[in-house]
C-alpha cells in the first residue's frame, strides 16, 4: 500500500494505545452485498484500485444510474492542485439515484422517520418523498431559481430538509446547508457569500426543551442581505406568531399547496457543482468548500456501501446534525442512493432524559448508527444502568467519525450496549474530503479499538515527515506552524525519519496527506482559487493534499489519526501526541472525557495542560495529582503537566468535537477569543470561566 511505505531499517517504538491495541475480527460475517469477502480480497482490491483508479470509480458509477455520455472516455482528467474531472462529459442527476430509481422500485418504502425532541413523528416513503422532492423543484424553479444559482438551506434535521436538498440537485441548482444553531451574523455571512436569491428556513424548532426561533433570526439580518428575494418557511412549531412579510416569506405547504405540476430532472454534468458547505478555521473567514453534485454521490454511495452496508432489512439512523457533512453524506444522499430506511432525529440525544438514544434505538428497532465518538463517552458518563433499562438487541452496527476515539470507550460501548454482538466501526474523514477514507469494511476487515481503519479502496496517501502546513487548513482546530516536524516515537522520543517530506517509518507520527484525487474530493473554494492552492497544496507541493492532521500507520496498515497537527506539542525538544496524553487519562477508571493542549513555558517552550470530566458516581473520586502521575506513568516524566483541571462538562460543537482552542483560550486569554457559533451550546463558556476561575485563581 501507498501509507506503509517508511524509512527501511529504523524501528520505532509504538506508543502504548497502538501496541496494547488488539485485532478484532467482525462478529458477523460479510453480507454478500460487498464487493470483498474477507482480508485478502480486500488487499487485492485495494492494490488494484490504486494501479487504475479511474477504471475502479468508474466501475463503482457504473452501479448508478447516468443520463447521457455514459461510459465516459476518458474516465479522469487532471491533477490534485490544478484540479481535476472525474466522468467527463458524462451527466445524470443526484436526486433521481437517491430517490426516483427507489420510488419506481419500492414506493412504499419508508425513506425517513423524523423523530421530534417533543414526541411528535412523521414519516415519508421513497413516493412521498419523490412526490415532495418534484414540487419543490418546480417550486423553486418558478420562484425564479436557475441552474448553477444557489439555494440558501437554515433548517435543522427535518423531513422537508431532504426534499430542499433533491429539489436542488433536481434542477441543478447549487445548495448551501447553513447550520441552524449559527448566529444570525454567522448566517449573514454566508447568504452574503453565496448571493442566494431563495432561503428555505423554519418557524422555529426545539432543542433541549426549548424553541428555538430560525425564521426570526433569519429576519434579523435579512436587511444585510440584498441578494435574498424569497424564504419559505416549513411550519415546524406552528407557532402563529411568527411574523410572515407579504410579496416575500411563504410557507412551505401553502407554496406547495400552489405548485401543481412536478419538476422533471434535468441533466447535470458529473462535474458541476453540487453545494457549498462552509468550515470554519481559527485564523481568516469560513472557507466555501465547492462539491461537485455526482462525484460527492459516487464517493457517498461508495462509503455508506462499504461502511455501512445497509440492506432492506436496516432501520438506519444517522444522529448528526444535517449541518455537519456527516449528514450528507451517510444519510441524506450516501444512504438514500442505497436505498435505506432512516431516520431523522430533531434535539439533544440526552435529553429528556440521558437514555434518549437507547429508547430511540429500542423503539424502532434500530440495526445501525452512524454518530460521534462524543455521543459513546457521553453515553458512557451516564453509566450503564440507562443501557440496561432498554431492549437493544436490534442494534449489530455503531460507525463513527469526527475525533480520534479512544479504547476505553470503544470496549465500554461493546461490553454494555452490544453485549459483545457489535462491530465498531471507527472512520475518518473531513469536510474537504467529503467522505471517510479510512473505514472498516462491514462484515470483512478487523478493527482495532482507537485505530480509523484501513484505507478503502480508491484512496492513495501518505505520512510525511515535517512540512509546512498552513494554519488554517482543514476544519475547526486549526493546524501547525509551518516547519513544525511531528514525529514522535514512545514516550516522546523524537526518531528520524529523514528528510522533510518524505515518508516516516512505520509507527512514526507525521503530516497525513493524500496523493490523487477520487470524486467526492471537493473542487475549490467558493470564489477564492488563489486561498484553495496556498491552503491545501503550498505544504507538500502541488502532488499532496495537506491534511494538517497527524497520523501513524502500525504494522498492520491500520491508520491512527491522533489529533491535528498543532495537537502534536513540543515539550523540551520532545514531540507528544495530546491523543496519546488524551488516551492515557482516559484509561483510568471514573474519567469519561479528556482533552489536552499545549500552552507556552519559559523553559521547557511548551507544557501540556489537561482537562477531563468524571463519570456518573464517580465525582470525588480522582484528583489533579493522580491524573497528572497517570501521564507520567504512561508516557513519561516528560508528560508531566502543568495542571489537569476537573470540569463539569466540555465545550463541543453539535458534531460532538471537543473544541480544544477554546479550552485553550480559557486558560491562556481567560475568555473565549475564537468563533463560538457552532458550539452545541455557547453559554457553556461561562460555566467552565468560572470552573477555571475557582479551581485557579491566575486563570483568567
Amino acid at each position: 500500500m501507498e501509507g506503509e511505505a517508511g524509512s527501511a531499517g529504523i524501528s520505532v517504538e509504538l506508543p502504548p494505545m497502538v501496541s496494547d491495541a488488539a485485532v478484532i475480527p467482525p462478529p458477523r460475517p460479510p453480507s454478500g452485498r460487498l464487493p470483498v469477502a474477507d482480508l485478502d480480497g480486500y488487499r487485492a482490491l485495494y492494490e488494484a484500485s490504486l494501479k487504475d483508479p479511474a477504471a475502479y470509480w468508474a466501475k463503482v458509477a457504473s452501479e448508478l444510474e447516468w443520463m447521457s455520455g455514459w461510459p465516459p472516455d476518458p474516465v479522469f482528467t487532471g491533477n490534485l492542485a490544478d484540479g481535476f474531472r472525474y466522468f467527463p462529459g458524462a451527466t445524470g442527476n443526484v436526486s433521481v439515484n437517491c430517490i426516483d430509481r427507489h420510488a419506481r422500485r419500492h414506493p412504499d418504502r419508508l425513506a425517513v422517520r423524523w423523530l421530534g425532541e417533543d414526541g411528535a413523528t412523521r414519516s415519508w416513503t421513497y413516493a412521498e418523498l419523490l412526490e415532495q422532492t418534484a414540487r419543490f423543484a418546480q417550486a423553486l424553479s418558478d420562484l425564479g431559481v436557475r441552474r448553477g444559482e444557489v439555494v440558501a438551506i437554515f433548517l435543522p434535521n427535518l423531513l422537508e430538509t431532504f426534499a430542499a436538498v433533491h429539489a436542488c440537485f433536481r434542477i441543478g441548482a447549487i445548495y448551501n446547508i447553513i447550520f441552524s444553531g449559527f448566529s444570525a451574523q454567522a448566517l449573514a455571512d454566508r447568504i452574503v457569500d453565496t448571493g442566494a436569491r431563495v432561503v428555505v428556513t423554519a418557524d422555529e424548532t426545539f432543542r433541549r426543551g426549548r424553541p428555538i426561533s430560525l425564521k426570526a433570526t433569519l429576519d434579523s439580518v435579512l436587511g444585510q442581505l440584498p441578494s435574498v428575494e424569497h424564504v419559505v418557511v416549513v411550519r415546524r412549531s406552528g407557532n402563529p406568531q411568527v411574523p410572515m412579510t407579504a410579496k416575500r416569506d411563504v410557507f412551505w405547504d401553502e407554496l406547495l399547496a400552489r405548485t401543481a405540476t412536478r419538476a422533471d430532472p434535468v441533466p447535470v454534468e458529473a462535474n458541476e457543482p453540487g453545494f457549498v458547505i462552509y468550515t470554519s478555521g481559527t485564523s481568516a473567514k469560513p472557507k466555501g468548500l465547492v462539491h461537485s453534485g455526482l462525484g460527492f454521490l459516487t464517493g457517498a454511495y461508495h462509503n455508506v456501501k462499504l461502511s455501512l452496508d445497509l440492506g432492506p432489512e436496516d432501520v438506519y439512523w444517522c444522529t448528526a446534525d444535517v449541518g455537519w457533512l456527516t449528514f450528507p453524506i451517510f444519510e441524506l444522499v450516501g444512504a438514500t442512493a442505497c436505498g435505506a430506511s432512516m431516520l431523522a432525529c430533531e434535539g439533544a440525544l440526552d435529553f429528556p432524559e440521558p437514555d434518549r438514544f437507547y429508547r430511540v434505538v429500542a423503539e424502532h428497532g434500530v440495526t445501525k448508527v452512524f454518530t460521534a465518538p462524543t455521543l459513546l463517552r457521553m453515553l458512557a458518563r451516564n453509566g450503564e444502568q440507562w443501557a440496561q433499562r432498554h431492549d437493544l438487541s436490534t442494534l449489530q452496527l455503531v460507525s463513527l467519525v469526527g475525533e480520534p476515539l479512544d479504547a476505553k470507550t470503544w470496549h465500554w460501548v461493546q461490553d454494555h450496549v452490544g453485549h459483545g454482538r457489535l462491530e465498531i466501526n471507527n472512520t475518518y474523514g473531513q469536510s474537504e474530503t467529503g467522505s471517510a477514507w479510512t473505514s472498516s469494511i462491514v462484515g470483512v476487515t478487523p478493527a482495532k479499538p482507537g485505530s480509523c481503519g484501513l484505507p478503502l479502496p480508491g484512496h492513495a496517501y501518505a505520512i510525511l515527515a515535517d512540512g509546512a502546513a498552513d494554519p488554517d487548513t482543514g476544519g475547526d482546530d486549526g493546524a501547525a506552524a509551518a516547519g513544525q516536524p511531528v514525529s514522535t516515537g514512545a514516550a516522546g522520543q523524537p526518531v528520524s525519519t529523514g528528510a522533510a517530506g518524505q515518508p516516516v517509518p512505520t509507527g512514526a507520527v507525521g503530516h497525513l496527506v493524500l496523493t490523487a484525487p477520487f470524486p467526492t474530493l471537493f473542487r475549490g473554494i467558493w470564489r477564492e482559487p488563489e486561498r484553495y492552492q496556498t491552503q491545501y497544496f503550498s505544504a507538500f507541493g502541488p502532488g499532496c493534499y495537506a491534511s494538517a492532521d497527524a497520523a501513524l500507520e502500525d504494522p498492520d496498515g491500520h491508520i491512527w489519526v491522533v489529533g491535528r497537527v498543532d495537537g502534536v506539542i513540543n515539550v523540551a525538544a520532545h514531540r507528544l501526541s495530546t491523543m496519546e496524553m488524551e488516551s492515557a487519562l482516559l484509561s483510568l477508571p471514573g474519567v469519561a472525557e479528556a482533552a489536552v493542549i499545549g500552552v507556552d513555558d519559559p523553559t521547557k517552550g511548551q507544557v501540556p495542560v489537561g482537562f477531563v470530566t468524571l463519570a456518573a458516581g464517580a465525582d470525588g473520586s480522582l484528583d489533579e495529582a493522580e491524573l497528572s502521575e497517570q501521564l507520567v506513568q504512561a508516557i513519561g516524566p516528560i508528560a508531566r503537566p502543568k495542571r489537569v483541571y476537573l470540569l463539569s462538562t466540555m465545550p463541543r460543537t453539535r458534531s460532538g468535537k471537543i473544541v480544544r482552542r477554546l479550552l485553550r483560550d480559557l486558560v491562556v486569554e481567560g475568555d473565549a477569543r475564537g468563533d463560538v457559533t457552532g458550539l452545541e451550546d455557547p453559554e457553556v463558556l461561562a460555566q467552565l470561566r468560572r470552573e477555571l476561575q475557582s479551581s485557579d485563581p491566575t486563570a483568567g
